[in-house]
This record gives C-alpha cells, structure tokens and sequence, in this order.
C-alpha cells in the first residue's frame, strides 16, 4: 500500500522546505489525508499549522481556517504567502471592495486559504458564498476557545458547530496547543467531530527551562527583570496583567537603555502592527505585553519569557511561556511570583462571571434607561452608574453578554433597523391582498423574523431577513414604501443593545445561571492551580505534564531544566531593587541608537559568526522591504547551517534547511552575492 505522507512530504519539502514531519505532526496530516476529521493538541511551537497547511495544498476546493484575532490571520498570511502560497483573510479591516475581491478569488479557485474570524459568519452570506464555492477543509485554530472549561472561553466559538453546518458539514481539524483531557471531550463534542483521530504530542520541550522567582514587591521585580535581561541575550517578551503595568515596564526598560516596546488592545490597530512588526523583524529586542500578543505569533528565536505577574491558569501561562526557544535552541521561562497577583484575577473572574445579583441589577438599569422598543442607547459606565453600589465597568459588560445569550437583548448593529407594524393583520391582507408582491413579501418576513412582537416595535437585522432583493435599493425602498401608506414606522439604528421585551420579568428568559456558575468555578480552580504551580516544592516540569494529562509526566522527577531540579546550579537569583541611576544595558552603544543584542551562536567560530551576522542583517533589510517578520524570510537554522558549511551554489542551496523551491527562486541568488562577500573556511590565498 501507497504510504499516505509520501504526497505529503513532497508538498513539505516542496513548499517549506522540511525533510519530514516532527513527531505528531506526522500522525495528524496522515489522518487528515485519509478523510478523518482530528482533534490536534501539540505544544507551542510544535507546527499545528502544517497539520491542515499540507493537507490544503493537496486537495481541491478551498480550506476555510476559523481564527480569533486579527494579528494572528495576518502573520499566519504573511508567512503563507512569502511561500508563494496562495492565502487570504477577510475581517474587519478590510474595506468592502477587498472583501468583495477575496471572495471573488474564492469563487475561481486562485485561493487555497482563507482566514475568517467566527463572527464573520453572522455578516451576509459568507456561510453561503464559502459552502458555494465548496469547503475541502475546515481548520478551527485555537480550538480551546470552544471550551467553557478552557482558559480562553470565546461565546463566539460556541457557533462554530452551526457554522460547520452551514458550510456543508465538511472535514474539519481542531487545533490547540493547550487541553487538558476535560477540554480535549469538549472541544471534540462541541464540534459534532465523527470518529476523530486524536493526536496529543508530548507537552514537554526540553529546550525549555522553568522558573519561579519569589517577589516581595514591584520595585524588586523591576530590578529582576532588568538583571535577567542582562543576563540573556537575544529577544525577549515580557507579560504583565494589566495595561497600566505594560505601559509603565516598557517606559522604565527604555530608561534603562533596553530598547522595548508596549502592546495591549488599548492600542489602535496601526499601533499594535507596527510594534509586532517591529519585534518580529528585530528592530526592538523587547516587547512587554498583556496576554492580547502573542496567540499564533511564530517568532522562533525569543531567548526570553518573563512574567512580570502571575497568569490566570496554568494553560494560559503554558501557551505563553512556551513562546520561548520555538527554534529548539535553550532558552527560559520565568514567573516573578508575588502572592498579591492572585488579587487581581480574583477582580478579573469576579467581573468575567458577575454573579446573579450583578446580571439583574444591569437588567433593572437597563429596563430604567430604555426608550420606546426597548431601545437602549448607552455604555457600560452609564449602565454602572444607574446600578446601587459599585460594579465595574467589566462586571456590566459580561452581565451584558450574559443577557445576549439568553435571549433577553439584542444587540443591534449597523445593518439593523426598528421597524413596528401600525397594520392589524387583517389589514395588511385588505390593503395588499394575498397575492405576491414585494410589500407582503418583506411584512411576512419581517413576521418571521420578530413574531408579535413587531406590534409594538422590534430590532430586525434588515441584512439578515429571508427576504428577496426587489430592486437597487433592496429592503430599505419596500420598507420607505410601507412607511408612506401608514404600513409601518422604522429607522436605521447605531450600534447598541434592545430589550426583546420590555418590562418581561427576568426569570421568563432561559438565562444559563448554573452554567454561569460552572464557570465562575472552573476560572477559581485554574487561578489555585496556577498558584500550586509558583509553589511547587517538586519539579515544576513534571507538574505541568501532569496537569495536561501527559503520560510523561508520571514518575517524573530530576527534569534538571527547572529551579527545583537544578537546585544551587540554578542561573538565576531574586535582585535587589537599584539605587540610584542604573548602568547602561547591553546592546546600546554610547552616542548610538537601541539596538537589540544579537544571540551569540553557540559553538561558532569567529569566522561563521560573522557570516551568520551577515546573513541576519541581509535577512533583516528584506524583511523591512516587504513588510514581512523576518523568520518567514529565513529561520535561524538556516541562516547557521549556512555560515557553518557556506553553499556554493543554487544546488548546494538546496540542501540547506528551511529552504524550499520558492525560497530558492526568491532569495537564492541573492544569499550567495551575501555569502560571496566573507572568505570561506579554508579559502584565504585562492585565487
């Protein structure tokens, strides 16, 4: 029998420039070739990527990828398409026209991929327009958010089964590089999967090194981050909670001379892209971060994960640690642990899960602050403000979402309208008749869509009614037309929210309170375990495995890669806090401009370093040319087996790791102009 990766490794080597497949990778693209739906849970760092990037480049139709955020479709485009491959993502910073050509590409089949986000699917026909042109491959990344037990619960991510229907049920993949074995059942019941073949890939990496520094407070943390930095050459991330600590480390650092950046989702979208921008093609060495960077962000040389305080959960904290060394070489993990930052996720689950109280305060306030229809336009502070005692903002704001889904309001959006029928009936049969026509089409519509409760006024989403277009100026014209008979009365409505039914008791709705209590648990069990974790008297590395339901982690014991296994070999100790002005840190020259310190490679002579430095700056001036990381031009590796065994030619090209037949097309000339310049091993006197 035909070995069913022998296509595949072609298409790898062809495209990516790999030889083979790592360990679970190797079992997920062969089960997906042979027509199963899987469930993929492989480290950060592991490739999930590959697992539906190879099976969608070997087949017909195109491959839909459900993704969360917009930086994460960007970089995972950008990547694809430095390959030559041909991939697209369609969300909310594209204007009207891209969209409409993206799917226009769809239609003819020049796309392969393409990047949607869940809550596409609830503008339109993109279900319809996708399922038309057919869907070979459903790929939903970051599966975890499917799960009300995982550390990332997104109410999007709930649809995601119907969304699947409405594409024609097609094969699908869930990826994730964080489930316990609770969230592995979940996802894969959520999802509808029949029969998956479920590939869980060992969650240790041993390249990896874990630590937990006790902190006393924010001073001598500041001083331990700025030691460790010291200590470790490269490019680092940092974490803090909050947007208030992001702004205020990433200031201090660039005091201390270390270049650094900030990035939360307080930013606008251009700011945020030009510090990812700027971090990934090593313009800055740092970036500090709330957990809004970093989710399929692939850069692999980060030397550096430091958490500035304590994660939420230990699968949150795992998926962020392990950004760390993507590339195989050694690299660390640290959490500056002070007891006082389990505080403020207590203050965070409290306003993620409000209590029952909390959600029939906001929906008194919001019946007080309706106008006719149920209308309601204000914020969340507004609504906090009519509410006794104090609730936070956030509070009010999961009240809200917990109201949406259990039907008690509607949020309205640009494409919606209020619309009340001022027609009994019986009317509209005598003035219209029962014959066709666009009028009673559109009012039987508008029926279907708000029932009764059309007689005193609804929110009806005008771009969602099943409801043919008449005409260039499609509903709004028959609407325009009723309101002049004395029909109905509408208007178009800015974005807010709309009681369904105004007055209605809160117990008439099924609002989920056990399952908003389930919740509310399973955040708290998380916060101890992650607390269990910075308290570990045992090896930190068998915990984690444990934890994630990693058989290698029974019996575990001297890892020799944690604080506690290390013992008094461990490299790093708790600073104290600086007096005084601290000293220049390495990486900037006195006079010059920051400039990130450079990994010294290991075990390279003075000769190969330089060619390899040669080769990161060409790398470099590329990547700020087109716009693009700079590991999507070349990895590391490649650029060290390089200036290890210098090639010669297109064919000694070949050879070298990493680089494919498009990477060679593109840059192949070009490597060898750079290589040229420096002598070889062996080379001085030849002529």
């Amino acid at each position: 029998l035909r070995d069913p990766l022998h296509d595949a490794r072609d298409v790898l080597a062809s495209r990516f420039g790999h030889a083979d497949f790592r360990d679970g990778q190797r079992e997920a693209v062969a089960a997906v070739c042979q027509g199963r739906d899987a469930l993929v849970v492989l480290p950060t760092g592991g490739g999930k990527s590959i697992c539906y990037q190879i099976p969608a480049l070997m087949r017909e139709g195109i491959t839909v990828v459900l993704s969360p955020l917009i930086s994460l479709m960007k970089d995972q485009v950008d990547a694809l398409t430095a390959r030559g491959i041909p991939a697209a993502f369609v969300n909310s910073t594209l204007n009207g026209r891209e969209i409409a050509d993206r799917f226009a590409r769809v239609r003819d089949g020049s796309l392969k991929l393409l990047y949607v986000a869940p809550e596409r699917f609830e503008l339109g026909r993109t279900a319809d327009r996708l399922r038309d042109a057919g869907v070979g491959l459903l790929a939903v990344d970051e599966a975890h958010c499917i799960s009300e037990w995982g550390h990332d619960f997104r109410p999007s991510y709930r649809h995601v089964q119907a969304i699947r229907d409405a594409l024609g049920q097609p094969q699908t993949v869930a990826l994730t590089a964080t489930a316990t074995p609770a969230v592995r059942r979940d996802i894969a019941e959520q999802l509808g999967l029949r029969d998956p073949a479920i590939v869980v890939s060992g969650f240790d990496r041993h390249n990896l090194q874990w630590h937990v520094l006790p902190m006393k407070g924010d001073a001598q943390k500041d001083a331990t981050l700025l030691a460790l930095l010291r200590q470790v050459p490269g490019p680092a991330i940092v974490y803090a909670a909050t947007r208030k600590h992001v702004e205020r480390v990433a200031q201090w650092l660039d005091r201390q001379r270390v270049p650094a950046r900030a990035y939360h989702a307080g930013l606008d979208d251009d700011e945020r892209r030009d510090v990812q921008e700027a971090f990934l093609g090593d313009r800055v060495r740092v970036i500090v971060a709330t957990n809004a960077f970093g989710m399929g962000i692939d850069k692999p040389d980060v030397r550096l994960v430091v958490h500035w305080a304590m994660r939420g959960s230990l699968e949150a904290y795992y998926q962020e640690a392990g950004r760390a060394g993507r590339d195989g070489a050694p690299s660390h993990c640290v959490l500056l642990h002070a007891f006082p930052d389990r505080f403020t996720h207590e203050f965070f689950i409290k306003a993620s899960h409000p209590d029952a109280d909390v959600v029939r305060g906001v929906y008194d306030a919001l019946g007080r602050l309706a106008s006719k229809g149920g209308l309601v336009d204000a914020d969340s502070g507004v609504i906090a403000g009519r509410m006794p005692g104090r609730v936070s903002d956030k509070a009010v704001e999961s009240a809200l979402r917990v109201l949406q889904q259990g039907t008690v309001l509607d949020d309205v959006g640009p494409g919606d309208a209020f619309v009340r029928l001022r027609w009994m009936p019986a009317e509209v049969t005598q003035r219209l008749g029962a014959g066709a026509s666009p009028a009673l089409d559109l009012l039987r519509a508008l029926w279907r869509a708000a029932g009764a409760r059309l007689t005193k006024g609804a929110v009806v989403s005008l771009d969602r009614l099943p409801f043919p277009d008449p005409g260039p100026d499609g509903v709004t014209a028959v609407l325009d037309a009723l309101a002049r008979d004395g029909a109905v009365e509408w208007r178009h409505l800015s974005a807010g929210l709309a009681l369904r039914q105004p007055g209605a008791p809160l117990e008439r709705f099924p609002v989920d309170w056990e399952g908003l209590d389930r919740r509310r648990r399973a955040a708290n069990d998380q916060l101890d375990a992650m607390q269990r974790y910075a308290y570990a008297d045992r090896c930190r590395r068998a915990f984690v495995l444990r934890y994630f339901g990693d058989p290698a982690g029974r019996g575990a014991g001297d890892c020799g890669g944690c604080d506690r296994c290390l013992g008094d070999a461990r490299p790093f100790a708790v600073a104290e806090p600086a007096r005084g002005r601290a000293p220049v840190a390495a990486g900037r020259a006195r006079g010059g401009n920051p400039s990130p310190p450079r990994e010294a490679p290991e075990a390279l002579t003075a000769e190969e370093s330089a060619r390899f430095e040669a080769l990161r700056a060409w790398r470099a001036r590329v990547a700020r040319e087109g716009r693009l990381p700079a590991y999507t031009v070349l990895p590391d590796r490649s650029l060290k087996a390089m200036a290890v065994e210098p090639p010669r030619s297109l064919a000694d090209l070949h050879d070298v790791p990493g680089i494919g037949p498009a990477k060679l097309d593109r840059y192949g000339e070009a490597l060898l102009q750079v290589l040229a310049v420096i002598p070889t091993p062996g080379a001085a006197g030849t002529q």
